[in-house]
């Protein structure tokens, strides 16, 4: 399961020599089955700062929405077996290996013995079987738990002893043991007592005290200043070790630092303030490439991600929400020509051009060119075109009033709101080019800056918006991931959220389309179905896509295995692994 991926690394060395250094003071103890990472060597001591332009939600694995509190929390805990971001194929973690059954429906996984929580609690199959329950729990909603359901039954875990557990499938499942990188495993210890009261929902929220954070990831939690830092220790019980058995991670600490935009990004990096910066717009990657020999720094360019920015129009049930200024524009909104009018006046060309320069690529899909495996190249891709988008409208019974403005059926104008996140220059830039797009029709569009968090809770608790500009994926190339996007039950499926059976015929089938291909185990049967399923999403317009970015990202010189990749998260999937060839600097504590 390999995508191809462009990458151009402008510097990969460190600004002296490095060696390893003495092992941190936690020796590796007799009985711990700790992962060796062959070929490896770094230098203990030291932190890193990250910038981050809005805070997370949560700490919470289970409940998160957000990629801001993945990149968080995912330093925090551990999966069972994990997709190497550089590779994209499947490595032994919290298990050391498993076992399919011939018929591809039984999973039989042993875990490793002797390894504990970041507090010292030793790990084992009950902790599997609790954080699967988890997951699996209505009640909590998980956004994985779609992809623990096949053809509408779930997933059953059992322990067949303290360091074994096996999984059983209703049918086959076609990614097979990708399945399991995306499920962090939870400490029952901890997390046992708030399930059974019903209030796992509300647990490990920012404000947590630190030492009730307990995860199985390379680091900790250490502190929390809200508007400012949360700030991330090495966990001295990490299941890993360099190839010499001197247990990692390398770093002392990480510093994830609230900054606000992605510009304050750029500029806290340029001053030596940060060490790594992630998802970088084409025009500040040109301005650290033009300041490269004065700060020397590390730049990638991967290609094409996975990520698809998209404008997505309210349809959800407002019954009860006290929305009727929003509940009236839904007529529009649901009309498809309205959505596909829309479509055919976005400019494409000119956002990638202003937005992401020559970085960046032109979406009509949800699944984009860098996902070669994946993609359906049928989709077609048709230009701009202002005289298709008013005899789109003019079918669907709206019109124009002498000064130009777009009027509906009942002589209304068409006026609505573009909520995105402040914090996202690129998004704020898109929204702003669609409102001029769509002012040529005759619609009065607002664009409205919130910041990240807000944006969430609108979009996925209150539904307090009109339209809004989002993106989603990134997490994997195949497709199950998703399945909570395009399943019309999933917790991200935004056109028609918490619906408890599809809206639509077209829903219907994606429906079965996506549960087909979760257990076909065949490619090329499996990629038709998925075909499909993007045929129709093209069709239906549920999302009018935009554009995917290139993957920019930086670090500073002293980085040691900085290893961008294509799956997210593109610049810290490894920070286990990376290291200072300098550790004698100054830092936020």
């Amino acid at each position: 399961m390999k995508a191809i991926a462009r990458l151009a690394l402008v510097v990969c060395l460190c600004v002296a020599p490095c060696v390893a250094s003495a092992p941190p003071p936690q020796a590796v103890n007799q009985g711990e089955e700790l992962a060796r990472v062959e070929g490896l060597t770094g230098r203990y001591g030291g932190h890193i700062v990250v910038g981050q332009r809005s805070e997370p939600k949560t700490l919470n694995p289970v409940t998160a929405t957000d990629a801001i509190s993945r990149e968080v929390f995912e330093r925090l805990h551990a999966d069972l077996i994990e997709i190497n971001r550089a590779s994209q194929k499947t490595e032994p973690a919290l298990a050391k290996s498993w076992k399919m059954s011939p018929d591809g429906r039984t999973f039989t996984l042993s875990l490793r013995q002797g390894i504990r929580f970041s507090d010292g609690h030793p790990f084992d199959a009950d902790d599997v079987v609790f954080s699967f329950a988890v997951y699996l729990d209505e009640a909590v909603s998980s956004p994985q738990r779609d992809l623990l359901v096949i053809d509408g039954k779930p997933i059953t875990i059992t322990k067949l002893d303290q360091y074994t557990v096996r999984f059983s499938l209703p049918r086959p499942y076609a990614a097979a043991e990708r399945l399991f990188d995306s499920f962090a495993i939870l400490p029952r210890h901890i997390l046992e007592k708030p399930y059974r009261e019903a209030k796992f929902v509300q647990a490990w929220p920012l404000n947590t005290p630190p030492s009730e954070v307990v995860g199985l990831g390379p680091f900790r939690m250490k502190q929390y200043v809200p508007g400012q830092r949360l700030v991330l220790e090495r966990n001295p019980f990490y299941w890993k070790a360099d190839r010499d058995n001197h247990r990692l991670p390398f770093l002392d600490e990480i510093v994830f630092l609230f900054v606000g935009s992605e510009d304050a990004q750029v500029m806290r990096f340029e001053a030596g303030e940060t060490d790594i910066i992630n998802r970088l717009s084409a025009e500040n990657y040109t301005l650290l490439s033009k300041e490269h020999s004065r700060i020397g720094s590390q730049l990638a360019d991967l290609g094409p991600s996975l990520e698809y920015n998209f404008l997505v129009f309210n349809l959800n049930n407002l019954a009860g929400k006290k929305l009727d200024s929003i509940s009236h524009k839904q007529a529009w909104f649901q009309d498809l020509r309205f959505r596909k009018a829309v479509s055919a006046a976005v400019d494409r060309d000119s956002i990638v051009r202003l937005v992401y320069g020559t970085r960046g690529t032109a979406l009509w899909g949800n699944v984009g060119p860098g996902n070669k495996m994946w993609v359906n190249q049928s989709i077609p891709h048709p230009h701009r075109s202002l005289d298709t988008a008013r005899q789109l409208l003019k079918s669907a019974g709206f019109s124009w009033n002498a000064s130009g403005q777009l009027l509906d059926r009942s002589g209304r104008p068409v006026e609505f709101s573009i909520v995105t996140s402040s914090s996202n220059a690129q998004r704020m830039k898109m929204a702003t080019l669609i409102q001029d797009d769509l002012s040529q029709l005759g619609m009065q569009v607002h664009v409205v800056p919130l910041d990240f968090r807000t944006v969430i809770d609108r979009v996925f608790q209150s539904f307090d918006y009109e339209a809004a500009i989002m993106a989603l994926g990134g997490g994997d190339a195949d497709p199950n991931p998703e399945m909570n996007v395009w399943l019309s039950n999933g917790s991200t499926h935004l056109w028609h959220m918490n619906e408890s059976q599809p809206a639509t015929a077209w829903e219907r089938e994606i429906d079965q389309l996506m549960n087909e291909q979760m257990v076909t185990l065949d490619y090329q049967k499996r990629k038709k179905l998925y075909d499909r399923v993007q045929q129709i999403v093209s069709e239906q317009v549920p999302f009018i896509f935009l554009a995917t970015p290139n993957i920019l990202a930086g670090a500073k010189p002293q980085i040691g295995n900085f290893q961008p990749a294509l799956l997210e998260h593109y610049t810290l999937w490894n920070v286990d692994q990376i290291y200072l060839c300098n550790t004698e600097r100054a830092g936020i504590r």
